[in-house]
């Protein structure tokens, strides 16, 4: 696989981090005024990012619904579940299903259908990135890792995993190089990407922070 040369067993985890660290990619997003945690859906235009306000995964994002959004969640997902239910393979039901507990912020939920979904077509890698995604925002960044690169593997240059790969193995995994590594296969695998000089920032940025590491 390309999208990557470095070993996420072989790097720190980010409680290891100095404050030097903490520093560069503190003053990094304030520079690029951007908030920490944009991730990319799968299926999401790469033009179109959806962003998590924490600078580390937190299950405390999944939230418990109030009443009135768990009552909408039940009519969402019930006519899904029933074809669920009647077709165990209904790959398409499967992966709404994942989508709408990931759209609720209820990632354990979503990562199983996803799960289930992927025992189906295990070379969607939208699916697997949704799932790596989830998995992240669930605070478990090896999974996201190992979702991502499962992704590259039946889709090498796919643009969010090679995005997502990058931001989780510099916040995640205290690997900089390693973020740079993906970042440089995305931009050479997708010369048209429409953030094209917002991740040559980021490039930028992380072989300041390695560095000084």
């Amino acid at each position: 696989m390309s999208q990557t040369k470095s070993d996420p067993s072989q790097s720190t985890t980010s409680s290891a981090w100095t404050s030097t660290h903490a520093y560069v990619l503190a003053a990094f997003c304030l520079l690029l005024g951007v908030v920490l945690g944009y991730l990319f859906r799968g299926s999401a235009s790469p033009g179109a990012q959806a962003a998590v306000p924490t600078a580390q995964p937190a299950t405390a994002m999944a939230q418990q619904p109030d009443a009135n959004a768990q009552l909408a969640l039940a009519q969402a997902v019930a006519p899904l579940v029933e074809a669920v239910n009647k077709n165990p393979s209904d790959y398409d039901s499967l992966v709404k299903l994942g989508n709408v507990y990931y759209d609720a912020q209820q990632y354990p939920s979503a990562i199983q259908y996803y799960e289930r979904a992927l025992t189906i077509h295990p070379e969607s890698a939208d699916v697997r990135t949704d799932m790596g995604t989830a998995y992240w925002y669930s605070g478990n960044a090896d999974k996201a890792v190992a979702a991502f690169e499962a992704s590259l593997k039946y889709q090498p240059g796919h643009p969010q995993s090679l995005f997502n790969l990058g931001w989780i193995r510099w916040q995640g995994k205290a690997d900089p190089k390693g973020a740079v590594a993906a970042w440089e296969e995305l931009l050479k695998t997708n010369p048209n990407y429409p953030q094209r000089q917002q991740v040559e920032q980021y490039i930028a940025k992380a072989k300041e922070h390695a560095s000084r590491g």
